[in-house]
């Protein structure tokens, strides 16, 4: 860990945001929505056990191994969310129904029942706004450098859902433009790995947060990664699929800029407001 963290209005709680790795000069930036399962001592338990809250729906399993292990593999930043989305769910937009959810999975979560406006408006400004502009903070350098960019947004999805298995070994979600994550897909596949696209989630404008605000909203290059949990639920696993994506990724960029060019912010930037 950089020893860097970012904390909300109450600064009595833990940091909302930490942030592994170093700038190594690359294009990567690595963000995860879902690495964290702390929950604010003002909140308790939520009234969900810790045996639950273990489960995929307070965090992405083993999504924090992977992205540590790749940001030093990569030298990129990694920007962490530190609490569960069971408290705020950072890869939805302030409002979204599923942003503090009630019911997950078919357990009911009691400290989320009945939330007043000023309740959810608490926690959004602690927990989603401030790690929202820790991302945009460092997106922001880059552009004043005028260095080009690649976000890449870490998740992890539960091997079963709903009684159906999922075979996908990892899934690439892209909506607007998905250059880089067809590339980063047909490497994958070379593997011999089952990929999904826009499998088991497709990334839309109003189911997501974090690509459409960062990546699609500023032109900027992205991708977002789904890794199968039960890949990744232990260390040897997380290594794994840290050391193959830090060896593909780069092949990824490096095919989109012979393709596509190389797209730096500040041409991003100028292109997002032109949209």
């Amino acid at each position: 860990m950089t020893g860097e963290a970012v904390t909300g209005t109450n600064a009595k709680e833990p940091p909302c945001v930490a942030v592994y790795g170093t700038d190594g000069g690359g294009p990567f930036v690595l963000v995860s929505d879902h690495a964290g399962r702390a929950v604010p001592s003002y909140l308790g338990d939520l009234g969900v056990s810790a045996a639950e809250r273990a489960r995929h729906i307070g965090w992405d399993i083993g999504i924090d191994g992977v992205g540590r292990a790749l940001a030093q593999k990569l030298q990129a930043v990694l920007i962490e969310q530190v609490y569960s989305r069971l408290v705020i769910d950072c890869n939805r937009a302030p409002g979204h129904p599923t942003s503090i959810v009630k019911i997950s999975d078919g357990t009911s979560v009691p400290a989320n029942q009945d939330l007043t406006m000023e309740q959810r408006a608490y926690r959004e400004n602690t927990i989603l706004h401030p790690y929202h502009a820790r991302i945009t903070q460092e997106l922001d350098a880059r552009l004043k450098a005028g260095r080009p960019t690649v976000v890449v947004a870490l998740h992890s999805f539960t091997p079963e859902f709903g009684g159906v298995k999922r075979p996908w070994q990892v899934g690439l979600l892209h909506n607007h433009d998905k250059r880089l994550a067809i590339l980063l897909m047909d490497l994958l596949r070379k593997e011999g790995l089952t990929v999904g696209d826009n499998e088991p989630y497709a990334l839309t404008d109003t189911s997501d947060y974090t690509i459409p605000t960062h990546g699609e909203k500023r032109c900027l290059p992205h991708v977002e990664i789904e890794i199968r949990q039960d890949l990744i639920a232990h260390v040897a696993g997380q290594e794994e699929w840290a050391t193959r994506l830090a060896r593909l990724l780069p092949e990824a960029w490096a095919c989109f800029c012979q393709i596509y060019g190389t797209i730096t912010d500040e041409q991003a930037d100028a292109e997002g407001a032109i949209a």
